[in-house]
């Protein structure tokens, strides 16, 4: 019986390492590709601001392609602090990303009136989350189940 227990406790403890382990490789590759995205948004910046033709709907690309930098930006920043934080993503970075995502389409696709006011609607639902999550307190338990319990 004392043999199965220790197994037990060893597949609890292992399997969430490994699974653990993987999803930091995958996080890792991930900001490395949205880095390298990012400095390819950078590249478009520069043909922007130094294009010799300029054209009508420019201020709006070059708005556009500032949002999907920061999109990037803000990725990432989640990917760092994910790594700070003992491997939790703040909902703040969501929310974060949710608001600039949705100005990005404010900007982009302003035709239709009904769709403004869809995105309007969201944006001050994310605004008034993200109040909602800054008034209240910031309660983590300090131990996860994965890990060893003290010996008696």
């Amino acid at each position: 019986m004392e043999k199965i227990k220790r197994l037990l406790y060893m597949i609890q403890t292992i399997i969430p390492r490994i699974l653990q382990l993987f999803l930091n490789i995958c996080l890792i590759i991930l900001a490395l590709f949205l880095v390298f995205l990012m400095f390819q948004e950078m590249i478009v910046f520069s043909n922007i601001l130094f294009s010799h033709y300029k054209t009508s709907y420019e201020h709006e690309v070059f708005l556009a392609n500032i949002l999907i930098f920061f999109l990037y930006f803000e990725f990432i920043t989640m990917i760092v602090k994910y790594f700070k934080e003992d491997y939790h993503f703040p909902l703040r970075y969501f929310i974060y990303i949710g608001i600039t995502a949705m100005i990005r389409l404010v900007i982009i696709d302003h035709s239709n009136p009904k769709s403004m006011l869809l995105y309007a609607i969201v944006i001050l639902f994310l605004v008034i989350s993200y109040f909602i999550i800054n008034i209240t307190p910031l309660e983590r338990p300090k131990s996860f189940w994965y890990k060893q319990p003290k010996e008696k």
